[in-house]
C-alpha cells in the first residue's frame, strides 16, 4: 500500500532531540523519518521506517497501516525521532531495538553477540532434517553449538525439534548471559545449557550435531567491513586470524573427540572460502556430507561426517 504523507518534504521537522508540543500522527512521523533516511542515503528507507517503528512502538505491520492516523505521544515522537538520529549516526536498526528476529525466533543482542543474519538460517535448514532423523530413532540428539552468541543456531534447532538438547559454547560472558536469556525467553532454557568455553577445552562427552558459525573475516579486510558492521558487530565474532580460517582448523582437528557415532559437523563460513574449509576438514578424516547455499545462491556453509572409523569409539 502507498504512503500517503500529509506534509511536504520541505516543511518536514528536524530530527532534533528536542521534545515537542504535541505528537504528530504515525503517518506524518513515518513521512518524515523516510525523508531524513532518504538524504542520509540508507539502502531501504521505507523498509527501515517501518522496522524501526514497529520496533520501537511495539506494532504489528498491519498496524502501521491501520493506525496510521493516530496521534502519537509527545514520549512516542521523541522516542521514534532520537532511533532515527541513531540510525542516520551508522548504528544497525535491530541494535537499536536490541533484538532481531531468527528462524521466527525473537533473540535478544547485546554488546558481544553477532547480529544473527538470514542466511545463517539456511544452516538450520540443513541440519534441521538430520537432528530430527536422530530423534525418530528414538534418542535424544545433543548439539553443541560451538561460538553461540545469541544462541540463534541451537536455539532455532532446539525449537523445531523438541527431544533434543543443546550446548551453547562462548568465551564472552556477556554473549553467555544474552544466550541464556533468550533461552529463557522462548521456554527452553531446560534443554539448553551455556558454557564458557575456547572452543571444546571446557567441555566433555559427545554430540550427535555439532554447529558453528565461527569468525572467518581475514584479520586484513576487517577495516574493509561496512561501517555498521565494523563498529556494531564484536571484533572476536569477525576476525577469523591472518587467513580468516584459524577456527575451523580447530574444529576440523578437535571435533572427532567430542562427536557421537554417525554424528555430523556443520559450519558457516565466507562465500568464496568453500574449497579452503572442505580441504582443512578433509585433510583431518572427515568427508563432506553437504554442501550449503544461502538465499542468495551462494556458498554459505557444509556438513561432514566422519571417514575412516566411527567417532565414539
Amino acid at each position: 500500500m502507498r504512503w500517503s504523507p500529509t506534509i511536504r518534504p520541505a516543511s518536514l521537522p528536524s530530527l532534533a532531540m528536542t521534545m515537542p508540543e504535541a505528537g504528530p500522527s504515525l503517518d506524518d512521523l513515518l513521512a518524515e523519518i523516510r525523508f531524513r533516511f532518504r538524504q542520509a542515503d540508507l539502502d531501504d528507507p521505507a523498509l527501515e521506517a517501518r522496522i524501526l517503528a514497529a520496533g520501537l512502538l511495539d506494532l504489528e505491520a498491519s498496524q502501521l497501516i491501520s493506525r496510521g492516523r493516530d496521534a502519537l505521544s509527545v514520549e512516542q515522537a521523541y522516542q521514534l525521532r532520537a532511533g532515527a538520529a541513531r540510525r542516520i549516526a551508522g548504528e544497525p536498526v535491530h541494535r537499536i531495538l536490541g533484538w532481531r528476529e531468527f528462524y521466527g525466533l525473537k533473540l535478544h543482542l547485546s554488546a558481544e553477540t553477532l547480529e544473527p543474519r538470514p542466511d545463517t538460517e539456511a544452516v538450520v535448514d540443513a541440519v534441521l532434517p538430520l537432528l530430527k532423523v536422530k530423534a525418530a530413532a528414538g534418542l535424544r540428539p545433543h548439539v553443541l553449538d560451538l561460538g553461540t552468541g545469541t544462541g540463534a543456531i541451537c536455539l532455532a534447532l532446539l525449537s523445531e525439534c523438541p527431544e533434543a538438547e543443546g550446548v551453547g559454547t562462548d568465551i564472552s560472558e556477556d554473549a553467555l548471559a544474552t544466550a541464556t536469556r533468550n533461552a529463557a525467553a522462548l521456554g527452553l532454557d531446560g534443554c539448553f545449557r551455556a558454557v564458557r568455553s575456547d572452543w571444546f577445552s571446557a567441555l566433555a562427552g559427545r554430540f550427535d550435531i555439532i554447529v558453528s558459525n565461527p569468525p572467518y573475516i581475514p584479520s586484513a579486510d576487517i577495516q574493509g567491513l561496512d561501517r555498521e558492521v565494523r563498529e556494531h558487530d564484536p571484533l572476536a565474532a569477525l576476525d577469523g586470524g591472518p587467513d580468516g580460517l584459524g577456527p575451523y582448523r580447530v574444529i576440523a582437528n578437535q571435533a572427532r573427540d567430542f562427536l557421537a557415532y554417525g554424528g555430523y559437523v556443520a559450519v558457516e563460513f565466507g562465500w568464496d572460502q568453500l574449497d579452503a574449509v572442505r580441504g582443512i576438514f578433509e585433510s583431518t578424516g572427515f568427508a563432506m556430507h553437504r554442501a550449503i547455499r544461502d538465499y542468495g545462491g551462494r556458498d554459505r556453509g557444509m556438513i561432514f561426517e566422519v571417514t575412516g572409523g566411527n567417532p565414539g569409539e
